[in-house]
């Protein structure tokens, strides 16, 4: 496997972005590579003073980055060495021998979901990608797709997020037969938007897809489904309301316990990072964008070493898989609106 990582990407790189890099290397097999792209000095520097001296490490020298602020279109336009654009053009059929399996990047995100579907292009019969994250919750992790990609979606669009999530959730995450769920403003079939109704119709018609209906916000906590489709508006909403809510918890116990006894936060402190670490986005990596002919994996902008870390595992996992074989396979069998 030949898994690309884009250096310069993300509000702390390069340098968690490159220690997660090294860090991931045990994680690979003998004959994996780790391309990277960046400055190429910088890496091969940074390489020495941490005494990686490794083969399957590969460096591709870019002289451009894409910032976390700029207009994702006019970027990759414009920014044609940039290590964001040059990743997504080598993770494309073009590249040829040279083609990355896998491509990681905590930059901006728009740009990347840009670059990746203009250079890698879709898998046979999808007709929008969307962005498929893990979310911990009580009753353990949830698929939540799309959280970004796609604004507006179609009925077949939200179709085909229930199938690309239900394979997801089956072959990373283990879960054998996925339920999968619609959000809506309540689980009763009369209510939601016609876009919503047709959608849960064309998922309730699909062979080999769990579907149970609709889900509401609150229930999606306490385990309801496995896999909740929603549009990228409110599935983004939804994964920033509840990574800030889960951060707050922890500081708010910290610093209840700091009030009551403060020496009592030694004999807490393990339990309150076994909590942490469960619900920690950090832990999963990243999301991919699901229907791209390769793995576009999206990291999140205040990614750390360990969550690239993580990202390569997770990537690891996917390509071995074979999730976008699943995803043609099932996807092709029914027809959609483009």
């Amino acid at each position: 496997m030949r898994i690309g990582l884009d250096v310069m990407g993300g509000d702390l790189a390069p340098d968690p972005i490159l220690q997660g890099g090294f860090d991931a290397l045990p994680l690979l097999d003998e004959g994996d590579r780790l391309v990277l792209f960046g400055d190429e000095d910088g890496m091969r520097s940074a390489a020495q003073s941490a005494g990686v001296d490794d083969i399957r490490i590969e460096y591709v020298h870019t002289t451009e980055t894409v910032g976390m602020d700029e207009s994702p279109v006019e970027a990759v336009r414009t920014k044609q060495d940039s290590s964001m654009v040059r990743l997504c053009r080598m993770a494309s059929r073009k590249a040829g021998d040279q083609r990355l399996d896998a491509v990681i990047s905590a930059g901006n995100t728009g740009a990347f979901v840009a670059a990746a579907q203009m250079h890698m292009r879709r898998l046979p019969n999808v007709a929008r990608p969307g962005i498929a994250a893990v979310m911990p919750t009580f009753g353990g992790p949830v698929v939540f797709m799309d959280v970004g990609a796609n604004i507006d979606p179609k009925p077949s669009h939200l179709h085909q997020y229930g199938v690309m999530g239900s394979i997801y959730a089956r072959d990373l995450l283990g879960i054998e037969s996925p339920r999968v769920a619609l959000m809506n403003v309540g689980g009763e079939e009369a209510k939601g938007t016609e876009q919503l109704k047709a959608a849960r119709d064309m998922l309730r018609e699909t062979d080999g897809i769990n579907f149970i209906g609709y889900v509401e916000g609150r229930a999606v906590f306490d385990g309801a489904a496995d896999v909740v489709i929603t549009d990228g508006v409110t599935g983004n909403v939804v994964i920033k309301l509840s990574e800030g809510l889960s951060s707050g918890i922890f500081r708010m116990i910290r610093r209840e316990i700091d009030g009551v006894d403060p020496s009592m936060a030694g004999q807490f402190e393990p339990i309150v990072h076994k909590l942490y670490s469960a619900y920690d986005y950090h832990e999963y990596g990243g999301a991919p964008l699901l229907g791209v002919n390769g793995l576009c994996m999206i990291c999140h902008g205040s990614s750390k070493a360990r969550t690239i870390t993580n990202a390569i595992r997770r990537s690891h996992m996917y390509l071995a898989a074979g999730v976008n074989e699943s995803i043609t396979d099932l996807v092709g069998s029914v027809e959609v609106e483009a």
